[in-house]
């Protein structure tokens, strides 16, 4: 079988922000820390995995990074990776659970790797190919489009706790790009990018830091 690209890339026109987007306050992206799947290199969406140690110590370190912001909220993934990563990062207090956070469900594809479906299916990525039983690129950027909303009605700064995937959808969105666009934007795990403003135009501040 060979995957057909259902989702050619186009792109918006202009990035600045709504007019009544007045805020212009920073919303930070966290990675979760490592699991055993993302040593291997599976798929993970529905399944519900813990950080192992080296992920819990990548979350204490990321609560100094963190420090330098006071949040007026933060969103996190309801799956223990994300909240754990939360929590041990020192922002567990006030945390919210948010089911738009939650990464791209793989459907059949959950637990395995990309080489395993490329075998069966060359060429194929999440992000423009389907996933029998997963989520479509249009619904991701559906729950991107309301994390960002949610995001910019906040009185300050925001920390977003999530999984690489979403996050480069909710990167790609931010700057005015479809979902599927989000497969250029790498995201390591226990990492922080930074989305916010220049002159009311959003841009990204920082990536994969």
């Amino acid at each position: 079988m060979v995957a057909r690209d259902l989702h050619p890339s186009t792109r918006t026109n202009s990035v600045n922000a709504p007019a009544n987007e007045t805020a212009a306050h920073e919303v930070v992206l966290v990675r979760h820390g490592e699991t055993e799947w993302t040593l291997t290199g599976q798929h993970t969406s529905f399944t519900d995995i813990p950080l192992t140690e080296r992920g819990r110590e990548q979350a204490r370190e990321l609560g100094e990074k963190l420090a330098a912001w006071d949040f007026a909220l933060v969103l996190s993934s309801p799956m223990q990776r994300t909240q754990e990563t939360c929590r041990l990062a020192g922002l567990g207090e006030g945390m919210q659970l948010d089911a738009d956070l939650a990464e791209w469900n793989y459907g059949e594809y959950e637990g395995r790797t990309t080489k395993q479906i490329r075998d069966e299916v060359p060429g194929w990525s999440v992000f423009t190919y389907p996933s029998p039983g997963g989520e479509a690129p249009e619904a991701v950027e559906a729950r991107a489009d309301r994390v960002i909303a949610r995001a910019v009605a906040a009185d300050g700064p925001v920390a977003l706790f999530s999984h690489a995937h979403v996050l480069r959808v909710i990167g790609a969105r931010w700057i005015g790009l479809h979902a599927r666009d989000g497969r250029w934007f790498a995201l390591s795990t226990a990492s922080l990018s930074v989305l916010g403003y220049e002159r009311e135009q959003r841009v990204m501040e920082r990536w994969n830091t």
